[in-house]
Formats: structure tokens, sequence, C-alpha cells
């Protein structure tokens, strides 16, 4: 599942939070994540980082590219945001597709980002 502040599948930050504490936030993205999402996320564009972590289901990342849906689909990753205006792929998405996973287009900076999503209620995983 995809969604960017481009299209029609726009998501508001406090959609975002209420995604990452329950899936049925969203009723068009239900079918794309397949278990319940915690409130917990991280932020890295070091994928070497990403490949440490444990039940993280949330992660904000600038590295745009097919090898970030591949270092999260081994770290059993569910949710990415790309911050910065970054566009995905269409090989992106059928590859997070393939692992049903959810991508989300932020036009924020990461520190932005996270900031807002701490102020309503999101932990960072450590």
């Amino acid at each position: 599942f995809w969604i960017s502040p481009d299209s029609s599948r726009s998501l508001s930050m406090d959609s975002l939070c209420s995604l990452s504490f329950s899936s049925s936030a969203l009723s068009f993205s239900v079918s794309a994540v397949t278990s319940p999402i915690s409130a917990s996320a991280f932020c890295s564009d070091l994928m070497s980082d990403v490949l440490t972590l444990k039940d993280c289901p949330l992660l904000l990342t600038g590295l745009c590219n097919v090898q970030t849906i591949r270092t999260c689909e081994m770290a059993n990753l569910q949710v990415i945001v790309f911050v910065r205006h970054k566009k995905v792929t269409p090989e992106m998405i059928e590859l997070a597709e393939e692992n049903d996973m959810v991508l989300i287009e932020c036009e924020y900076s990461m520190f932005k980002t996270s900031g807002i999503l701490y102020m309503k209620g999101m932990e960072p995983l450590y």
C-alpha cells in the first residue's frame, strides 16, 4: 500500500499516529497491514542500523530505493515513512505489495516528522 501527499491517498500526521496504534483507523489500508501495529518508531538512513531492530513496526527514513524495501523485509518492518519529499518508485511499490508493507511519502524533514509523531504519543523504540 502506498500513500502520497500528491495523490488522493493523502494522510495527515493524526492519521499516521492512528495507523500506528490501530490498523483499523485507516479502513482503506487495513488489507495492507497483516498484523497489529504498535506505537513505536525508529528513524535512520543507515540500513545497517535497521537490520539490528527487533519489534519495530514503523521506520522513518530519507533513503528511498529498492534496497530500503529489501532491508525492511529482512528486518520484518511493516510501515516505511519516506521523509523529505522522497518519492517511491513503481518498483518499490511492487516489492512492498509483495511483502504486505505500507509505504508513506512525507513532505517534512525527519526531525519534524519525529517530533510531530512523538507529540501525538508515538514512542521511540529506545
